[in-house]
């Protein structure tokens, strides 16, 4: 294998650039990216560099001194994948033939429709986007945060800290309910409540008013909830448009197998836009999660640099964490499918406690709030 291009230039395509030199691939490697950054910590962008207690130069991910061989072409996106002569193509016209391929383009913020061109109306992915952001909260006023998903549950923590005057949209009954279930959810966003922050659920939007600047929600139910500025956290889709025709198979991202092994030989995926094969629920998956990131890169690397002649391994569970109002938030495994949850230590009215989800009586997940080194010690049974 004489060329490697990794397709996505964040911390999945860089974690892979890295894996490729470690497991010895000593050939061509290029890292295709569509910002204009080096590729930078996302976490942070919701806290600590909202906030402003951190700087732009907080954020790099790549050591001091570090030196991949790689060739840069960075500010650039990638617009399709040519199987016959195996080569990406790139918007402003070049082409990048390589004998092997890594996805890594990640996902983009979902929108509200109608939103486009109003000032005051953020979402939050990308470096740029935590810029512009920043800037409109340091003016103060109400913001309206509209999904109470993590990122929309992250900011508005941040902003409550700020001086903001917040108000929380969540169109489900209870937030959080998909990753952690119901009960834990509510327990989870309860800390919204305990802040003083508004929080409206089980109720869509319809849209936002304003001229040329937003001023308010409106909902479905008929109530508008008045708005200086707006945070759109309702999700995110896999950048995977420019993949159409190309024979890489496709459904909600990269359909992968268990070690980012594409449809197409010589490709793999990896980072927010694959969707691998899960062993432990049957299932595939999407996993938006920096430790997804961080380590399944090397297991695909591995896969790739074999032609395939590998058995594919057992993914960890996901695991992610959440920094809100001071608490720290942490969870591993799959709450779906769980059939109890129990608290195990401390109590969800003081906010730290650890909680374990299990089917058939089998730990499948764990939640733990202010509990870290408690939970450590039950996340290395799910890593063992």
């Amino acid at each position: 294998m004489r060329t490697v291009a990794v397709v996505g230039a964040s911390l999945a395509g860089l974690s892979a650039a890295r894996a490729l030199r470690k497991q010895g691939y000593d050939g061509r490697l290029v890292l295709i990216g569509d910002e204009p950054h080096r590729p930078y910590d996302r976490p942070p962008l919701s806290k600590e560099f909202l906030a402003g207690r951190i700087g732009e130069a907080d954020l790099a991910l790549e050591a001091d001194g570090e030196d991949l061989g790689a060739e840069w072409l960075l500010g650039v996106r990638a617009a399709g994948l040519d199987r016959a002569d195996r080569s990406v193509r790139l918007a402003d016209g070049r082409t990048v033939r390589a004998d092997g391929i890594v996805i890594a383009t990640g996902a983009a913020a979902l929108t509200l429709p109608g939103s486009e061109g109003l000032a005051g109306v953020h979402t939050l992915r990308t470096l740029d986007d935590a810029r512009a952001l920043r800037d409109e909260l340091a003016r103060g006023g109400r913001l309206v945060v509209i999904g109470g998903g993590f990122i929309g549950a992250e900011v508005a923590s941040t902003a409550y800290a700020l001086g903001l005057d917040v108000t929380v949209i969540e169109a489900a009954p209870t937030p959080l309910a998909g990753p952690l279930g119901e009960t834990m959810g509510g327990v989870v966003s309860a800390l919204h409540a305990d802040h003083g922050v508004r929080l409206l659920c089980g109720v869509g939007v319809k849209g936002l008013s304003g001229e040329r600047r937003v001023d308010a929600v409106l909902l479905e139910d008929g109530r508008s909830v008045p708005a200086d500025t707006v945070v759109v956290g309702v999700g995110a889709r896999p950048c995977v448009e420019w993949l159409e025709g190309s024979g890489v198979a496709l459904d909600n991202g990269v359909t992968c197998g268990a070690d980012g092994r594409t449809s197409l030989a010589g490709v793999v995926a990896v980072g927010d836009c694959a969707n691998w094969y899960d062993p432990h629920t049957g299932s595939h998956r999407r996993v938006e999660h920096w430790t997804g990131a961080l380590e399944r890169p090397a297991a695909a690397v591995a896969a790739l640099l074999a032609h395939g002649a590998t058995e594919p391994g057992v993914p960890r569970p996901p695991y992610f964490w959440s920094d809100q109002y001071g608490v720290k938030i942490q969870f591993v495994g799959h709450a779906a499918g769980a059939d109890s949850v129990t608290v195990e230590e401390g109590a969800t009215d003081e906010r730290s406690f650890l909680a374990v989800y299990r089917r058939a009586g089998t730990p499948v997940a764990v939640l733990g709030m202010n509990q870290p080194r408690l939970f450590t010690r039950w996340r290395k049974q799910f890593t063992a």
